[in-house]
């Protein structure tokens, strides 16, 4: 069957917005479902949830106001609103501190008074030995507290899920805390647990009746206790997991200098405008993205681009918004402000990439939509059957109590969520931004790359890649001289090229090149003009056998390698052969071979003439080549190689990659392509390094990887922990620390995506001979 192609990203209808929600009171996947659910059910609306960072991504028809969404989600029994925009600094004031916030300040009091109450009581009720005269009546009086004002999150929240018919994780905490204290209270008021003088001996798990009623004070704290911690450590964690993306945020500047008549003035950046000229000191960030008007400077690029390599900018560079002026000072033109910013692009892209959803965790979701009230229910029948069948009544609460503590989907929710943070944040960091979970699982699966050439293998630029100089005549740096100041009066690619790469050579590029006498320009042949008392002649090489040696070899090598040979003749003698050509990256033998190694098939697309496609691949050890292809090419052989059962990615940079990229199951763009190319793609690969492609499949296999072993552990724990629960062999204070155990354990192994580092090959790749990526010079 043909495989379907993959739309390109339409822009979004007039008619339709999409509104990111901050949601509270989210414990569980359970809670997502009920969200995600309840805005389906509004007329043309679709929401992601995502549990870790507590947004909801909702797209909606116009007609559906942000009032309407809201109400929506606190009808569902959670809280929403729009995110707070970071506060503007005042331009005369520094921005002040952020202050600890208050919730998580309320919740670290909470969980501080509950340890205090709580200790002294699983203490005592495990060290019998301990057990003074009348201790359980001192154990009820601290355990009180704890279970009404301690647990009183969780109260509030199944009360309230209650209210709209839902059962989430907090009315299976919730249910276990009311039904352990009410069962210790029977049992001290009218059980006869409460005579002076009681010991009970600890066991882990429930004993037979012995005609007093037991105590489960420590069920009643511990549950409490071990949940509000490990939700503490729990959010100590997830906010590690999106630290890159807050480092991101952080790139952005928070005010900037403008020069006045009357010397400069510090305003915030939002005031900033489009042609605004601003002042950027050495250490301060760029403070949008520009172009350098006056000074020279490096700029430190590694935390947008990945790239540890400083680049030098002057008057003409560009400037990208959040790089560090390493340099001296810097007056750059605003080109960009806001939204429109490579930053925030690159902000905006990892943000979707985390609110979005694999296939497997969409398939967790649904299981979690139903698991609370599976588990209400088999709690319900554990304890009916228990008593059913005359067992103890003690013995059948405890067992009832452990399966509603035990069971809870809230690992099953963060499997996903705490892998893509840390994942996409470390993919940023690295210089590799992926559009969303689906291009996670699709890089996981491809097994064939479709290259473009110019742009991708290769710089995008003319220039010169050799010069070689005959024997016994003008050296390499004189020939150069000489061609530049006659092709300084051209604009052909070629003249700019061998310009460019002369300023580059000369001893002191400021110095201005001297003018030229009759200058005469023959298209399609070449250039001629009277240079510093010379005649030169900057033309394409005619009969070979009338050149002085090594000059022919150097025409034919360059023929070879797919570059234009270029002859420079000075009074009538030749004295040099340029090769000008589109250089290979210096990475791009090395990145196709570490491709090759994980198991992707290279093919080579491109739109140049036969001989330079062959060249490349010859270089490239690349053995299927598609020369002179047009963009509708392109596209057919990406829709053939898919009829042939291949998954397919393909990597381009320019607007003839567009169709190919969108077809594509797979679309990779390189950074610095055309917006046409980044916005059909689903990963952009911002550093220069084109073995980023690599290290995108690499993480996208580890990323998959600890997401599978995340739902291994989480769906495997319910497995084994639930079914112990039910015939009596867990205690529910135990079930209660397995319970944030297990959160915190799916957490923990996502955390260490942020750790992860590209691994090279695991030998070194030989370079075949080929097209040269660096300038050779030969002066015999």
């Amino acid at each position: 069957m043909t495989p379907q192609p993959r739309p390109a990203p339409a822009p979004q209808q007039a008619d339709e917005r999409t509104t990111t929600l901050t949601v509270g009171g989210m414990t569980c996947a359970a809670c997502v479902g009920r969200v995600e659910k309840k805005l389906g059910r509004l007329d043309g609306v679709a929401a992601a949830v995502n549990l870790a960072t507590g947004r909801a991504t909702v797209s909606h028809p116009a007609a559906v106001s942000v009032t309407d969404l809201i109400a929506t989600v606190e009808a569902a029994g959670f809280t929403a609103r729009l995110p707070e925009p970071d506060p503007e600094p005042e331009a005369d004031e520094p921005p002040a501190p952020a202050g600890p916030d208050d919730a998580a300040r309320a919740e670290r009091h909470r969980l501080l008074v509950t340890a205090l109450l709580s200790l002294p009581v699983l203490v005592l009720s495990m060290v019998p030995g301990w057990q003074f005269r009348n201790w359980q009546w001192l154990c009820f009086v601290l355990a009180a507290p704890v279970a009404l004002w301690g647990a009183a999150p969780f109260h509030a929240r199944a009360l309230r899920g209650l209210r709209h018919g839902a059962a989430t994780m907090d009315t299976l905490v919730s249910l276990g805390v009311a039904a352990s204290f009410s069962w210790s209270a029977y049992a001290l008021f009218l059980g006869g647990a409460g005579t002076p003088g009681m010991t009970m001996p600890f066991s882990l798990l429930p004993t037979a009746g012995d005609g007093v009623a037991h105590l489960y004070l420590e069920a009643a704290v511990g549950v409490p206790l071990f949940v509000l911690a490990g939700r503490r450590m729990e959010a100590r964690a997830r906010r590690g997991t999106g630290a890159a993306l807050r480092a991101l945020a952080e790139l952005a500047a928070k005010d900037v200098a403008v020069p006045t008549p009357d010397g400069e003035q510090r305003i915030p950046v939002s005031r900033l405008r489009v042609g605004d000229r601003f002042l950027v000191r050495p250490g301060e960030r760029v403070a949008t993205d520009g172009t350098v008007v006056e000074g020279s400077s490096a700029l430190d690029l590694s935390l947008i681009t990945g790239e540890s390599r400083p680049v030098e900018v002057g008057p003409g560079a560009a400037a990208v918004g959040g790089a560090v002026n390493s340099g001296g000072l810097l007056e750059v033109r605003a080109g960009a402000v806001g939204a429109d910013t490579q930053l925030a692009r690159i902000t905006r892209l990892v943000e979707d990439a985390q609110t979005g959803k694999t296939k497997v965790q969409r398939l967790a979701d649904a299981v979690a939509a139903v698991f609370v009230p599976a588990v209400l229910t088999v709690s319900v029948t554990v304890l009916g059957f228990w008593l059913g069948a005359g067992a103890d009544p003690q013995a059948a609460v405890t067992a009832a109590v452990a399966v509603l503590v035990v069971a809870c989907p809230c690992a099953l929710g963060l499997a996903t969520p705490t892998a893509l943070l840390a994942a996409t944040g470390r993919g940023a960091q690295l210089g590799i931004l992926v559009r969303g979970p689906e291009a996670l699982e699709q890089l996981r699966h491809v097994d064939t790359i479709v290259l473009d050439k110019t742009g991708t293998l290769t710089t995008g630029q003319m220039g010169v890649t050799a010069l070689t100089a005959r024997s016994g005549g003008l050296d390499a740096t004189a020939v150069l001289r000489l061609a530049a100041l006659v092709e300084q009066g051209s604009e052909h690619p070629l003249a700019r090229a061998i310009t460019a790469h002369a300023r580059e050579r000369h001893p002191d590029p400021r110095q201005p090149l001297l003018p030229v006498e009759d200058f005469t320009a023959t298209p399609g042949h070449g250039v001629e003009g009277t240079a510093d008392g010379h005649r030169v002649a900057v033309t394409r090489p005619g009969d070979l056998d009338g050149l002085p040696a090594p000059l022919p070899e150097a025409v034919r090598s360059a023929e070879a390698d797919g570059h234009t040979a270029v002859l420079v003749t000075v009074d009538g003698t030749p004295e040099a052969v340029f090769a000008v050509g589109d250089a290979l990256r210096p990475d791009s033998y090395r990145a196709v071979d570490h491709l090759r190694r994980l198991g992707l098939r290279p093919v080579l697309a491109t739109g140049d003439r036969a001989a330079t496609a062959r060249a490349v691949a010859g270089h490239l050890a690349v053995t299927e080549v598609h020369a002179e292809a047009r963009p509708e090419d392109k596209a057919d052989l990406v829709r053939t190689l898919q009829e042939q059962g291949r998954r397919v990615a393909v990597v381009g940079d320019g607007v003839n990659d567009a169709a190919a990229l969108a077809l594509a199951d797979l679309g990779i763009a390189m950074g610095s392509g055309t917006d046409a190319a980044i916005g059909a793609a689903d990963v952009t690969l911002v550093r220069e390094d084109l073995q980023a492609i690599a290290d995108a499949v690499r993480l996208a296999r580890r990323t998959l990887g600890t997401i599978r072993t995340n739902l291994g552990w989480a769906f495997g724990y319910n497995l084994i922990t639930v079914p112990l629960a039910a015939v009596g062999l867990l205690n529910p204070m135990l079930a209660a620390a397995a319970m944030s155990a297990s959160s915190l354990l799916v957490v923990g192994n996502s955390l260490r995506l942020r750790a992860w580092r590209p691994r090279g090959a695991t030998t070194t790749a030989r370079r075949p001979h080929g097209p040269r990526a660096q300038t050779r010079w030969e002066t015999p």
